[in-house]
């Protein structure tokens, strides 16, 4: 293999490791697809993760790391070992990891990766590859491929009243981001993406949201289904409009709630208009008649958390 070595790492957890010095080496190919390419995510059922802090909140969230791509010269002698310890319990977690190993063995045979009873694949760089491959500085020295994990509707776990906030066709993936950092502060049961063709682990995303992307139960499904899933529940819908519509802290937010957003440009489209319960509206004062999508869901999420905990 081109640029290889295999040895083993003197850690406490005693886990195999690569030295990949080649930016021709296939993993390191697979990787950077990863990183610019939703199609190459799709067909390889991965996403890549880095910085310790992100990947911290997607271990917690019982994702499974399949490799993991270090850099001693960044991370340091002392990190290497906490790294390997932080990242060895994810191979360990019995239930949702075995669905996903029984899948991931199939890959293995083609692709070289460890069995993932040995735990994720550890890959060291070196410092000019791993500037090379690091989608953006700062992280530490580490970078990850994780297993995508598909959630629909049905699996969200929701608390008695929850709140949820409803995004239809936000295009960028900087303001979704930014938006579950809004929802992860406000404790929000989920964030549910209106456009089934959005990319959930584009790395821009996950950056933006600095890991909330994990810690938030995040879903992607077309808005008549969402609709009826609401409605079903007994879910009050509160879409965000300027017209025909109240202020926001003139309405009840302490019942289970949606907040529906749109794009800045064109807003919502009728079908959530028809099937709102209310209409809500931001106080316009200066000339522009529009907030970034962010901005917007982060007053009317904190509205809703000061309305819930003056009960």
């Amino acid at each position: 293999m081109q640029g290889n070595q295999v040895q083993e790492h003197a850690s406490a957890k005693t886990m195999k490791t690569e030295t990949v010095t080649s930016a021709q080496n296939p993993k390191i190919k697979e990787l950077l697809a990863l990183q610019e390419k939703a199609k190459a995510r799709r067909e390889k059922g991965l996403f890549v993760v880095e910085g310790r802090r992100e990947l911290g909140h997607c271990i917690e969230a019982g994702f499974d790391v399949r490799s993991v791509f270090v850099c001693k010269e960044i991370a340091g002698e002392k990190e290497m070992d906490e790294i390997f310890g932080y990242i060895a319990p994810s191979a360990q977690r019995d239930a949702d990891i075995a669905a996903a190993a029984q899948h991931d063995n199939d890959i293995a045979s083609a692709d070289g990766t460890l069995n993932r009873k040995d735990g994720p694949n550890i890959i060291e760089v070196p410092k000019e590859l791993y500037r090379k491959i690091a989608y953006r500085e700062g992280t530490e020295g580490i970078i990850a491929e994780v297993r995508v994990r598909k959630r629909n509707l049905e699996d969200l776990d929701l608390r008695e009243n929850p709140l949820i906030i409803v995004l239809e066709s936000v295009e960028k993936p900087g303001n979704l981001g930014a938006v579950l950092r809004s929802a992860d502060a406000c404790g929000v049961d989920a964030v549910i993406v209106c456009d089934p063709a959005t990319d959930m682990y584009n790395p821009n995303l996950i950056r933006a949201s600095i890991g909330a992307v994990f810690s938030v139960q995040t879903v992607a499904a077309g808005s008549e289904e969402v609709i009826g899933w609401l409605k079903s529940r007994g879910i009050k819908i509160l879409t965000a409009q300027l017209q025909d519509s109240e202020l926001y802290y003139d309405t009840d937010m302490t019942c289970g709630t949606a907040i529906v957003m749109g794009t800045e440009a064109t807003g919502l489209t009728d079908i959530w208009r028809r099937n709102a319960d209310a209409h809500i509206r931001i106080p316009m004062l200066g000339r522009l008649d529009s907030l970034n999508v962010s901005v917007s869901a982060a007053i009317l999420l904190y509205e809703a958390v000061r309305q819930r905990s003056a009960l």
